[in-house]
């Protein structure tokens, strides 16, 4: 009997054990439950972006300490790019007239010689004929003066005759040049058959600035039609304020961009101080004329405006490669290296920039020996945003 009674017991104390376990793993689990956000992850770092080695390589992202280099320090300043006054032409009419023809617009680029626009002008044919008759007049006042002085040499004709020949012959070669002359101006042809129309040429190479024609408009002789620009002599004018004009020496180095999105325009390009102005403007400042280290660079066009430093001075300063720079919303921000993979941008205040580098200022808390992202960085901002959107 009591073998029956030993089992019940012994089955009973096995099956309060095992209700005891399940208990403490469950109070378990929910402890360790209780510790994590939802989804089952903790929480990410929002400044910190994480590559796998083969999105590393994709990016091309390679990492290198801050660099101590000499930097130019000057004088920020503002101006435009222009030609030099024998580099603009403007085109007139020299007898004035109607335009009959002209296809220029503004922008085109022509040659030396090029035909500008077609005058039509009733004066053109009184002009031709006048030169034509004097031209007539000469011959016979050459063939006179010939006659007379053969019958002056012969002692047939008396001295007077021979020099009122000559006096004809002298005024009617000047009255003939003169004509001439005229004629070319206006682009009439001299001789030949007669016509009421001349042609405006381009005096030299160059684009078309502007064209204030149109065809059937009527103009004068003060009247500029074209002008015409020749940029490949380009200079840069730049306004100093007057209490900077002490620093200022011909030959100091001018670095310059254009201020716009494209690439072109952010390449930073130089000049040298050639010509300081020497009396202050209404507005209290100074002309400073550049001549540029490389001309014909088809990006640069008259007119344009320019963000410029001239430099005063050269000084070691901390900077960093333009390509571990990004800009974020009116920020600019490198990317710290905390370890293999791992990247945390950081803000990064930044100052002048020279051949391929800019002056930055690191934060307090890093020290100068960081590791920083040194090319590839807009990668790792775009990885960044991208995990943002995700979420």
């Amino acid at each position: 009997m009591r073998t029956p009674f030993m089992f019940l017991l012994l089955l009973g104390l096995a099956l309060a054990g095992c209700d005891s376990k399940t208990k403490e793993a469950a109070s378990t689990d929910l402890e360790g439950t209780a510790g994590e956000a939802p989804g089952g992850a903790a929480e990410a770092d929002p400044e910190v972006v994480t590559l796998s080695p083969a999105e590393q390589q994709a990016g091309g992202l390679k990492t290198g300490p801050l660099t101590t280099r000499p930097m130019g320090t000057g004088l920020s300043v503002t101006g435009t790019l222009d030609v030099p006054p024998e580099s603009s032409v403007a085109i007139t009419a020299p007898l004035g007239g109607f335009v009959e023809n002209t296809a220029l617009l503004q922008g085109t680029r022509v040659s030396k010689g090029q035909t500008l626009a077609v005058i039509r002008n009733p004066e053109f044919v009184q002009l031709q004929q006048d030169y034509l008759e004097t031209r007539a007049r000469l011959e016979y006042a050459r063939t006179e003066l010939a006659r007379q002085k053969e019958l002056y040499e012969q002692e047939v004709a008396p001295q007077k005759n021979y020099q009122r020949a000559q006096a004809d012959y002298n005024a009617l070669r000047v009255q003939t040049n003169a004509q001439t002359a005229r004629l070319r101006l206006a682009g009439l042809p001299v001789g030949g058959r007669i016509v009421s129309t001349a042609t405006l040429r381009a005096p030299r190479a160059g684009f078309v600035k502007t064209v204030n024609v149109t065809v059937g408009q009527s103009v004068t002789a003060t009247e500029t039609l074209f002008e015409i620009v020749d940029p490949e002599h380009l200079h840069v004018e730049l306004t100093v304020f007057e209490k900077d004009v002490s620093k200022l020496q011909k030959g100091q180095l001018i670095r310059f961009t254009l201020p716009s999105n494209s690439a072109s325009s952010s390449l930073e390009r130089t000049a040298r101080v050639y010509l300081i102005a020497q009396a202050i403007g209404a507005d209290r400042t100074v002309r400073v004329h550049g001549h540029l280290d490389k001309e014909n660079d088809r990006a640069l066009l008259p007119g344009l405006y320019v963000r410029a430093t001239i430099e005063t001075g050269r000084a070691d300063v901390t900077a960093l490669p333009n390509a571990a720079l990004v800009r974020f919303e009116g920020q600019s921000y490198g990317f710290v290296a905390e370890a293999a993979g791992r990247y945390r941008m950081v803000a990064l205040p930044t100052g002048r920039s020279e051949d391929g580098f800019t002056e930055v200022t690191l934060p307090a808390d890093l020290p100068a020996t960081t590791t920083f992202v040194t090319e590839g960085a807009y990668s790792l901002l775009a990885k960044m945003k991208n995990a943002e959107e995700e979420e």
